[in-house]
């Protein structure tokens, strides 16, 4: 067994320990692999059985889809902690979690104690035992002890599932796989097992019906929203004509390049996701909902805001420290900052 890397951030870990697994791995396998995974993704049609069946599927899952999962898991659970941030998850259960993108990600953003006591429980449920078993391979080299001592359990991801009491429970690109209505099971079994519940799925329109069925059974459950949206109410985007969904930037390895035939040294990965508490959380005052357009002398922010409604605000040069915060300001984070920037 490899010895746990040095310390470093769960991130760089993670793409250290995935260049290792997939060093020599022939970009053939991986994109003829890769192309089925893909599809299957991508598809429309619910599974009941593993997308990933053997170690060559996963193998090339981790190399492909792993580090996307992980930064979009990552900017979906840091919008959480920022808007609880006297909170620590005292566990993490991930449901599907696979070879365990969404446990990194937690081990990101909330490292393990600094006082030295006992981490933080962390339990992996997923039906296919290849994903375990990578998973259980990458996190024994992991610098976190949560993650090293993390339990990888095999267990069907559907209406019977058994989701342990939990502090953080993460549903993660998994309830796409589902049928509608193991997908409604799965959220209530997270929403009744947890203390917060993120669930994130890809960025694009059925991706963003299945958050807003889980936002809305979430609430239901008694549950606030903590992010992305600024409030509980219905989301004021018309259905059929708009999405909510953000992006996160993604390195890509070498072998990544090479699979998908591409030449950047990164790409954004959309994803859409809530993050939702059973106690008040303090969500942004609004959320810039789209890529910030900056003109001469003024960047142009669109907004979901705690009214409840969209807008549009223009931030001027003549606005000094918020026009500054505005020119920094990404697409996906709240409005305005929560620390009012420095005259």
């Amino acid at each position: 067994m490899h010895a746990p890397l040095s310390p470093q951030a769960p991130a760089e870990a993670l793409r250290a320990t995935l260049a290792e697994l997939v060093d020599g791995l022939p970009p053939r396998q991986a994109a003829q692999a890769t192309a089925r995974l893909i599809a299957n993704y991508r598809g429309a049609t619910p599974t009941d059985a593993p997308v990933l069946r053997d170690r060559s599927d996963v193998v090339a899952y981790a190399a492909y889809r792993m580090p996307a999962t992980f930064e979009a898991d990552r900017a979906a659970l840091g919008a959480l902690a920022d808007a609880v941030p006297g909170w620590t998850p005292p566990g993490h259960t991930d449901i599907g979690g696979g070879t365990g993108a969404a446990v990194w990600a937690a081990a990101d953003i909330w490292p393990d104690p600094a006082d030295g006591s006992a981490p933080r429980p962390v339990t992996v449920l997923d039906w296919a035992e290849p994903a375990l078993a990578l998973g259980r391979e990458l996190a024994a080299r992991a610098p976190s002890a949560a993650l090293r001592a993390a339990r990888w359990r095999r267990a069907r991801i559907d209406a019977a599932l058994d989701v342990p009491p939990s502090g953080l429970v993460t549903v993660s690109y998994v309830l796409g796989e589902l049928t509608p209505a193991d997908r409604t099971a799965v959220v209530d079994a997270a929403a009744g097992a947890a203390e917060a519940v993120a669930v994130v799925e890809p960025g694009t329109p059925d991706g963003y019906r299945r958050i807003i069925e889980a936002r809305d059974r979430l609430v239901a459950a008694g549950f606030h929203v903590a992010a992305p949206c600024p409030h509980s109410a219905a989301c004021p985007i018309e259905e059929g004509t708009d999405w909510c969904h953000f992006a996160a930037r993604v390195s890509r390895s070498s072998l990544h390049r090479q699979v998908k035939g591409a030449s950047l040294a990164w790409e954004d990965e959309k994803f859409s996701y809530v993050a939702a508490t059973r106690f008040p959380p303090g969500p942004a005052t609004a959320r810039v909902v789209r890529r910030p357009q900056t003109r001469k002398g003024q960047v142009l922010l669109d907004l979901c805001r705690a009214t409840e409604a969209l807008s549009r605000e223009t931030v001027t040069k003549r606005q000094g420290p918020l026009y500054r915060a505005a020119r920094d300001t990404a697409w996906g984070d709240p409005w305005p900052p929560r620390e009012d920037p420095a005259p």
